[in-house]
């Protein structure tokens, strides 16, 4: 055997000898490969020396033997990313296109369940039966301000019913049918609720003018309002519940003092109707009817005894009274 046609063409090999090393290192392949593969020798006390060694010696050079293989299956992936990302970027787009309408609506909904919770948290002391609405239409100019509500006397509504929001007092009903009311907002020029204010508990007038604040008039005491003070109705004339949170005072423009609204803070578009007829509603039934002195006690009577005595008394100051009217001023007996 020689290798022609190079640096190594007078170089001869045998090819006796060299089919010689080509089976021993065969064998030893062989050998090798039954030695790594054996199962028996898994157990502990058939792992021997020879496996031992195998492994020792074969575990640095398959890990450099795999790494050219990872890096080729790195390299692939990387290749077949970088061809298929214009297909997978299409893929993602319509993805996204069609679920935005579905996160529209979950933001939705969850902005609705947020307002049903803050409506059914609502509660008054003492407790008052309500009604859940929602505004369907709204009629605003310079003076007008009202909306109409989903709920009318079929739910119990009433004329004079104060509606109120998870922020405070809205307005209050000034017409209903079966199915639907008219609300009447704190800001129309017809609005005029009796309020108080809650540090001095002053009395005033909450009067409404067409503007997003409306007017304090009538106010009783002198420095009576500072700007921030909380006003509340004041359940006067027996239209509205004592209370219910309105606003604070600030002062306007023209020096009037005037009300931030606490119902401005969000959308007025789900609200609570309070079934409020009188403030008999507020108190049980048999407290209304008890007798007024049902709590007093009557003192036990006089013993014979006592009586006599009480007798005698009232017999010595009879006998006593006309000789003290027939003595006249200036005599002696």
């Amino acid at each position: 055997m020689a290798f022609r046609d190079g640096p190594f063409e007078s170089l001869k090999v045998p090819l006796a000898w060299t089919a010689a090393v080509v089976v021993v290192v065969a064998m030893i392949a062989s050998i090798l490969m039954i030695l790594a593969d054996r199962r028996q020798d898994t157990t502990v006390d058939g792992y021997g020396a020879a496996r031992a060694g195998f492994d020792a010696g074969a575990g640095p050079i398959n890990g450099v033997l795999a790494w050219p293989v990872r890096w080729t299956g790195a390299a692939t992936d990387y290749v077949k990313g970088y061809f298929f990302a214009v297909s997978e970027n299409r893929r993602l787009r319509r993805q996204v296109a069609e679920l935005e309408p579905w996160r529209d609506q979950a933001i939705a909904l969850k902005n609705v369940n947020a307002r049903y919770e803050a409506m059914l948290g609502l509660r008054t002391e003492p407790p008052v039966a309500m009604a859940t609405a929602r505004s369907i239409s709204e009629s605003r100019g310079p003076f007008n301000n009202a909306r109409l509500l989903d709920a009318g006397t079929s739910r119990g509504v009433q004329i004079g019913n104060p509606v109120i929001n998870e922020d405070g007092l809205v307005g209050r009903v000034v017409g209903v049918t079966g199915g639907v009311s008219r609300m009447l907002l704190l800001t129309d020029v017809a609005s005029r609720t009796p309020v108080l204010i809650d540090r001095t508990d002053a009395r005033a007038m909450l009067t409404g003018d067409g503007s997003g604040n409306p007017k304090l008039e009538f106010v009783r005491g002198a420095d009576a309002v500072q700007a921030g003070d909380r006003i509340l109705s004041s359940g006067d004339g027996g239209g509205f519940p004592r209370g219910l949170p309105i606003g604070v005072a600030a002062r306007g423009i023209d020096g009037s003092w005037r009300v931030k609204l606490f119902s401005d803070r969000g959308a007025v578009d789900y609200v609570r109707i309070l079934l409020f007829r009188d403030f008999g509603q507020l108190v049980p039934g048999e407290a209304l009817n008890a007798q007024p002195l049902a709590g007093l006690t009557t003192a036990p009577a006089p013993t014979a005894d006592e009586a006599a005595a009480i007798g005698d008394a009232a017999a010595r100051r009879d006998r006593a009274a006309p000789t003290a009217a027939g003595a006249q001023p200036g005599q002696v007996e």
